[in-house]
């Protein structure tokens, strides 16, 4: 950079995102390869709490560091904080987490911890309100619409403050298959740019 006609380098740190997943991961390899070419962030690390889930494997092999823990080693706070402590983990990502977060953990990262739900929120949230659970649910009430809730993570399941929300319409002859198709498209659409955004004006939230 060229100032009062001297040059300035400009360094900004790269922020280091860990993703949470319990499952296949579709979300999380979408971040993954969105931010991977990025300047201002990264996906360091992907955790799960369960050893088979295809998300591990996946995240492999683009060269992302992966870690398998048991359901009572992520109930664990303090364990969770100095992982990330040691990782250097600025941002937490849910991406089809399963398990309750620990409070310590939360509070370690107050506004810097992200999930996606597959529903427009407060609507069909909490415990048990996963996945087809949430789409069964949304069919069976006859709902006009569906969509997402990208949202901060407090101690209660599908509660914490609403960063954005994205909407699609749910027409009488949808099916299971076809909401979750459309609930897809805009976890793949939105999710990323939702968190580069907060990551960016980190300030603001």
């Amino acid at each position: 950079m060229l100032l009062n006609g001297e040059y300035f380098s400009i360094f900004v740190s790269m922020k280091k995102i860990a993703v949470f997943a319990s499952g296949t991961g579709s979300n999380a390899m979408n971040l993954i390869r969105y931010f991977s070419d990025n300047l201002n962030a990264k996906v360091h690390f992907v955790l799960s709490n369960n050893e088979s889930a295809k998300v591990l494997d996946s995240a492999k092999k683009l060269g992302i560091k992966t870690y398998c823990f048991s359901n009572q080693q992520v109930s664990d706070g303090s364990f969770l904080v100095e992982l990330c402590r040691k990782e250097e983990i600025d941002y937490i990502v849910l991406a089809g987490y399963l398990r309750l977060i620990p409070k310590k953990l939360i509070d370690e990262y107050p506004k810097k911890m992200i999930n996606l739900h597959p529903s427009l929120l407060p609507k069909y949230g909490g415990k048990g309100m996963y996945g087809t659970n949430v789409h069964k649910a949304v069919l069976e009430s006859k709902e006009r619409e569906s969509g997402i809730t990208i949202h901060f993570v407090n101690e209660v399941f599908d509660k914490g403050q609403i960063i954005a929300q994205f909407h699609c319409s749910i027409e009488e002859e949808d099916t299971l298959f076809s909401i979750e198709k459309k609930i897809r498209i805009l976890e793949h659409s939105y999710l990323p740019k939702v968190v580069e955004t907060v990551i960016m004006n980190e300030t603001l939230f």
